[in-house]
C-alpha cells in the first residue's frame, strides 16, 4: 500500500484528507508540529479510519524530521497543506509567515528531489486572484497582487513550483486554489477547530451558535451584490479533501516533471447572509448578528469556475452548502 506524507495532516483540511486517502487504500503518514491543532484529532482520526495514525511531531522547515520518516517509511507523494493562514496576523509578522510558508517548500522539495520522491500535490488559495475584475475565476484569470503576506506566499510557492519543474528535477506537482473550506466530517468526530478567535466565518457562526461569542459581526452590507454582504464559495471539506485524492490520481499518470493548476469550489457563490440564513434555517435556531462596516482588505465577490477540474479531473462536489451547516453544527455540538 503506497504511503503518502501529509504536512500539516492534523489540521483542518489534513484530517479529513487523510480519511479520505485511508478510505482509498492508501496510508496517511502524517507530520504536524501541532502549532494550530491539537493531538486529540488523532484519536478521532483511528475512530473513523478503524487504525492508529501513523504521526510525527515536528517542523515542516526542519529536514531531519523527513530523513526520520523516511527511514522509516517509503513515501510515494506528498500533500503539502503546512502553512501559517492568519491574513491578519502575517500582516503584522510577515518574516514568520516568508519564512515558515516558503521556506517550508523549499526544504520539501529539495529533500523530495534528493529522495526521488516524485509527487506532490501544493495547497494554494484562491487569494492570488486578490478582486477579480470578471467572474466566476478559471485558472488563467490573472494573479494579482496578494492583499496580504500570507496571500502573497501562496503566490511565491506556486512561482516556486513552476520555476522548479522547469528546471527538469524528475517530480510531478499540481497546486490546488481551495475557495472557502467549510464543513466537518459526516461523523462529526473531525471538524474545524481554530486556536482562539476564529478566522473564518463559520466557526464564527457555530461558536455563537454554542452561546460561545455574543454575536457575529457582517462586515458590510452595501456591497455591489444581491443582499449588500460579500460573495464567497463555499465549498465542503470533504469535496476538497476527495479532490486532493483525484490530484494524486491524476499525477500518477502523467510524465516526470509536469506541473498543473486547479480551481477548488463548488462554482457558485453565496453571500454572507444567506450563509448565516442557511445555517439558522438548517439547524432551526437564531443566530445574533449585526451589521457592522466594511472591513478593510476584504474581497467583494468571488467564485470558482470548476470547468477544469470537472473535466480533467473528474471531480464534482457532492455536498450542498446545507450540508455544509448541518455538519459545521453538529461538529460543534459534540465539543466540550
Amino acid at each position: 500500500m503506497k504511503k503518502i506524507l501529509i504536512t500539516g495532516g492534523a489540521g483542518y483540511i489534513g484530517s479529513h484528507t487523510a480519511v479520505v486517502l485511508a478510505e482509498a487504500g492508501l496510508i496517511p503518514v502524517i507530520l504536524d508540529d501541532l502549532s494550530n491543532s491539537s493531538e486529540t484529532v488523532l484519536g478521532r482520526l483511528e475512530e473513523i479510519i478503524g487504525s492508529k495514525p501513523i504521526f510525527y511531531k515536528g517542523d515542516c522547515n526542519d529536514r531531519a524530521i523527513y530523513e526520520e520518516i523516511t527511514k522509516e517509511h517509503e513515501i510515494s507523494g506528498v500533500i503539502h497543506f503546512a502553512a501559517f493562514k492568519a491574513v491578519g496576523e502575517s500582516t503584522q509578522l510577515p518574516l514568520k509567515y516568508y519564512q515558515n510558508n516558503i521556506g517550508s517548500l523549499l526544504v520539501l522539495l529539495d529533500f523530495m528531489q534528493e529522495k526521488g520522491i516524485k509527487d506532490i500535490v501544493f495547497s494554494s488559495s484562491c487569494t492570488v486572484y486578490g478582486q477579480p475584475d470578471v467572474l466566476p475565476v478559471t485558472e488563467s484569470t490573472p494573479r494579482k497582487d496578494a492583499e496580504s503576506p500570507y496571500g502573497n506566499t501562496k503566490k511565491v510557492c506556486e512561482d516556486v513550483l513552476v520555476d522548479f519543474v522547469t528546471s527538469k528535477p524528475g517530480i510531478r506537482a499540481i497546486s490546488l486554489r481551495y475557495f472557502n473550506p467549510v464543513g466537518a466530517h459526516p461523523s462529526a468526530k473531525i471538524g474545524e477547530l481554530p486556536n482562539g478567535t476564529p478566522n473564518n466565518l463559520i466557526p464564527y457562526i457555530t461558536q455563537t451558535a454554542a452561546g460561545i461569542r455574543e454575536k457575529i459581526t457582517v462586515f458590510g452590507d452595501d456591497y455591489d451584490t444581491p443582499d449588500g454582504s460579500c460573495i464567497r464559495d463555499f465549498i465542503h471539506v470533504m469535496d476538497l479533501a476527495d479532490a486532493h485524492m483525484k490530484a494524486l490520481e491524476y499525477l500518477s499518470q502523467q510524465e516526470m516533471d509536469f506541473y498543473d493548476v486547479f480551481n477548488v469550489g463548488t462554482g457558485n457563490g453565496n453571500t454572507v447572509l444567506e450563509v448565516i440564513n442557511t445555517f439558522e434555517k438548517v439547524n432551526d435556531l437564531k443566530l445574533n448578528y449585526e451589521i457592522g462596516p466594511r472591513r478593510a482588505g476584504d474581497v467583494i465577490k468571488i467564485w470558482a469556475d470548476t470547468q477544469k477540474i470537472n473535466s480533467v479531473l473528474g471531480w464534482q462536489p457532492s455536498y450542498s452548502l446545507e450540508d455544509s451547516m448541518r455538519d459545521s453544527w453538529n461538529w460543534q455540538k459534540g465539543l466540550k
